[in-house]
């Protein structure tokens, strides 16, 4: 079940800037050369690795055997994103982590450590919590064992009928927990890479958009009839944009977007108002300014882009007076920050975008169906003053369209055009008698460096 490779593993070679297939359109360093500020080494900084994985097994979409295996390789194995601290923020609070068929409960001790346990009792197994809260302690509901917050065991009803339970022994066993910008990872591995080895130079790229300083503005988890690796994939790359967003050519470099990959994360840098290699003809600064206006905004823009200022200017200028209430900061910010999108990914499942985009993508199997996944929305939005209440998470079933979450504003109707396709993806990998599906060797760069990653986890 392993990716067919073109190359044995090993470390990943760096490629130079520039070199191997790539669009015949304006380069995104040169776009930068274009800016009214003095751009960051972060965006300067181009990292191409040669990658093995050229195609991989469609069973890896669709094998309830390929799941047990990520399962016991990957779930069991890596650092993962499982909450927000804003969603734990006092002592007592708890929330679950689900994945696959295990539950992780995650807790702010009376320390103010926050610590993660298996979310069972070890009595005889029933879940200590259904749901999150705040409580003194974590006590089963069955038969009232009870563990204090940093997981060592309270007391028990009749403990003269377990002399063999030593309080000492029964303590809640630990996963590993680690911080970063806010979100709370776990890894069950008691073996695992120190969290900072595993993240690597990621907190850096982020030093300019503070994660820590964000609040959850809308969380929204859709049930996916596709698997989970479909599911994100299609958040991976520019390559889907011709065809399923064209409203959006005018004002979008699809084509020419930047493809960067580092040890476990990786990224892609699209620009916006500037138009696509793929159109026949160049569009005026208006048009490129409504081309994107009018999707964000879910309406046609009033105004128009004044002569001698290109869209990207404008647009910058725009964004810099609408978040500088939130974010005063924001006025150092260039033009790229400010207009582009930058989507990183980390290993295995989470997205965050870069910049002062408020999105991040997780994606998760749907228990242990292959075929069905969930896909999560959060959107983190700076503030001023007081850290708002983090918005519960709004679930929409499989056929219920992402417009019901009106907190996701215009993009609603960008997400229905993204996921349109995927449950006609895993029907397709289903009926399929090809064995492997094909990635473009620069467009699908960071889907390839995922699945390299993958075959180094399966392979351990």
């Amino acid at each position: 079940m392993s990716a067919e490779s073109n190359a044995p593993f090993a470390p990943l070679r760096a490629v130079p800037a520039g070199e191997g297939p790539r669009s015949s359109g304006l380069t995104y360093q040169q776009l930068l050369d274009t800016d009214t500020r003095t751009v960051p080494e972060v965006l300067r900084m181009e990292s191409a690795r040669e990658l093995p994985v050229v195609r991989v097994p469609i069973d890896r979409y669709t094998s309830r055997e390929f799941h047990d295996l990520e399962v016991e390789k990957v779930w069991k194995k890596t650092w993962q994103f499982a909450c927000r601290e804003d969603d734990i923020p006092e002592v007592g609070d708890h929330t679950l982590y689900e994945i696959a068929d295990m539950s992780v409960l995650i807790v702010r001790g009376e320390d103010s450590l926050i610590r993660a346990f298996p979310n069972t009792c070890l009595h005889r197994g029933r879940a200590l919590k259904d749901r999150p809260g705040r409580s003194p302690s974590l006590r089963c509901p069955f038969h009232s064992w009870e563990w204090n917050l940093d997981g060592s065991l309270k007391g028990l009803p009749c403990r003269w009928d377990f002399p063999h339970v030593k309080r000492e022994e029964y303590g809640l066993p630990q996963y590993g927990t680690a911080t970063w910008g806010g979100f709370v990872f776990i890894n069950m591995d008691p073996n695992a890479e120190a969290f900072e080895s595993f993240i690597g130079d990621l907190p850096t790229h982020f030093e300019r958009w503070p994660l820590e300083d964000r609040y959850t503005e809308a969380h929204v988890a859709h049930l996916m009839r596709c698997n989970w690796k479909a599911a994100q994939e299609a958040f991976m790359e520019a390559y889907h944009v011709v065809s399923t967003h064209p409203q959006i050519l005018a004002g979008i470099g699809d084509a020419n977007s930047q493809y960067d990959v580092w040890d476990n994360f990786s990224r892609a840098i699209t620009a916006n108002m500037t138009p696509s290699p793929h159109l026949g003809h160049d569009p005026s600064e208006q048009e490129m300014l409504e081309s994107i206006i009018t999707t964000s905004l879910d309406s046609a823009p009033n105004f128009r882009v004044p002569d001698g200022m290109t869209a990207r200017e404008l647009f910058a200028q725009m964004a810099r007076m609408q978040l500088q209430a939130n974010a005063p900061s924001v006025t150092l910010l260039t033009d790229a920050e400010l207009n582009d999108s930058f989507y990183y990914s980390l290993f295995p499942n989470m997205h965050p975008w870069g910049a002062y985009n408020k999105i991040v993508y997780r994606f998760r199997p749907n228990g242990n169906d292959p075929d069905t996944s969930i896909m999560e929305v959060i959107y983190l939005a700076p503030f001023r003053g007081k850290r708002p209440a983090p918005a519960p998470i709004h679930w929409l079933d499989y056929d219920e369209p992402w417009t019901e979450a009106p907190e996701l504003g215009p993009l609603a109707k960008v997400f229905a055009q993204d996921t349109f396709n995927l449950p006609k993806v895993q029907r397709g990998l289903k009926s399929a008698q090809h064995t492997h599906v094909t990635f473009a060797h620069y467009q699908e760069t960071k889907i390839r460096h995922f699945h390299t990653l993958m075959d180094q986890y399966l392979s351990r």
